[in-house]
């Protein structure tokens, strides 16, 4: 037997999915559609989980829960290539920044290879198409390298010159660690997305041809939002040229 908040998911789905209530619309309040379909506010929000699972419904906190948009997937292009591989996917996209001076600890010290209490610069950018948030990057760059043309909150056009591009100088070699997983709760409530939603997680090192780290990044993107491109090229040394 079907259970109440699953008949509840259906009826509000089939609503969705003709067109009854339309991408972007918000939904009546918890307590309206609870007293409309004659359950307490906890079914209800198991009836709406369900539908936050599937990807049509979205939790706005403060604001309620509304019907997601289509999702159209963005292009993460790993390395530095010739696109940026945080702004390379649509000129649709927007990106906020919000820069934070702040010391080396914990992990940073690791992933930079610097000293505890190393003064950073903490980018955190979050890329939106219209209301929708897309993909969450917290990049950490030592504080004499960091760009002073970005610091300071900020909203970019995607391709914008300036835009949030590379942070850092050029790199002599970029390490990627890619993984699926699922996101942390300041990851769920950032990109409005369920705790059981699966990320792509990549963290990102640039060192230069010192060996110096002069940018250690953390990229989330929703799993059902996102094609990662990596591109491999094989050089060939002098050695197998004259063979």
């Amino acid at each position: 037997m079907t259970s109440r908040h699953h008949r509840i998911a259906d009826d509000l789905r089939h609503q969705i999915t003709t067109g009854r209530i339309r991408a972007g619309e918000r939904l009546p309040s918890e307590t309206d559609l609870a007293a409309q379909h004659k359950v307490s506010t906890s079914t209800l929000r198991s009836a709406l989980a369900v539908l936050e699972r599937e990807g049509l419904v979205e939790k706005v906190h403060g604001k309620g829960n509304f019907v997601r948009r289509p999702v159209r997937k963005v292009t993460y292009v790993g390395g530095w290539g010739t696109l940026d591989p945080w702004t390379a996917a649509d000129a649709a996209l927007h990106v906020t920044v919000r820069t934070t001076a702040i010391r080396a600890h914990g992990h940073l010290t690791t992933l930079l290879r610097v000293p505890n209490s190393t003064p950073l610069t903490e980018f955190l950018g979050i890329s939106y198409e219209g209301d929708t948030p897309h993909s969450l990057a917290r990049i950490y760059v030592p504080r004499d390298l960091a760009p002073t043309a970005v610091l300071g909150d900020r909203s970019s056009c995607a391709g914008e010159p300036g835009s949030f591009a590379v942070l850092s100088p050029p790199s002599a070699e970029i390490r990627e660690t890619v993984s699926a997983r699922l996101p942390t709760p300041d990851e769920a409530s950032s990109l409005r997305i369920s705790s059981t939603a699966a990320v792509l997680a990549i963290t990102r090192i640039a060192a230069d041809g010192t060996g110096r780290v002069v940018e250690a990044a953390h990229l989330t993107f929703p799993g059902d939002r996102v094609d990662a491109i990596f591109t491999t090229h094989h050089v060939i040394n002098e050695r197998q040229t004259q063979g």
